[in-house]
């Protein structure tokens, strides 16, 4: 495939998480790059926070692993373990099947700017660390 148009690829803003935790990621806006280049086995996106987003609820994988990497701007990364700051050039990764559930808020003036990359999987269930949430494809979410 040839270079990616950054800006024909297929955009998404917010979340399809249900009120009241649709909220803090309703201005968090992905740039679907592994969509753009018709990959199938992992995901790519790059996430776009503005000041006081959340990138997601505090959530794991059992079948799927996850890689961050913060190519401009600064966020904080929630883990069972507390608060890291990441700044651009710094990245992490999250194993599948491992109950620490993550998420990154960025909590500067600044948007920050980070690059998800994510196993794609069919059967993967998500658990969510801080509230009473569970999403299974198998019993549709």
């Amino acid at each position: 495939m040839s270079k990616i148009d950054i800006a024909s690829a297929p955009q998404r803003t917010g979340s399809d998480y249900p009120k009241p935790y649709d909220l803090p990621c309703a201005k968090r806006h992905r740039t679907q790059l592994g969509d753009a280049a018709g990959l199938t086995d992992f995901g790519a996106n790059l996430l776009r926070l503005p000041p006081g987003t959340w990138s997601s609820q505090r959530h794991w994988h059992d079948r799927e692993d996850e890689f961050i990497y913060v190519v401009a701007g600064e966020v904080a990364l929630v883990t069972d373990e507390g608060e890291t700051v990441l700044k651009a050039g710094d990245c992490a990764g999250f194993a599948k099947n491992v109950a620490n559930g993550h998420h990154l808020i960025n909590k500067s003036n600044g948007d920050a700017l980070v690059l998800e990359v994510g196993t794609r999987t069919t059967d993967d269930v998500t658990m969510y660390a801080d509230i009473d949430m569970k999403y299974d494809p198998e019993c549709g979410g």
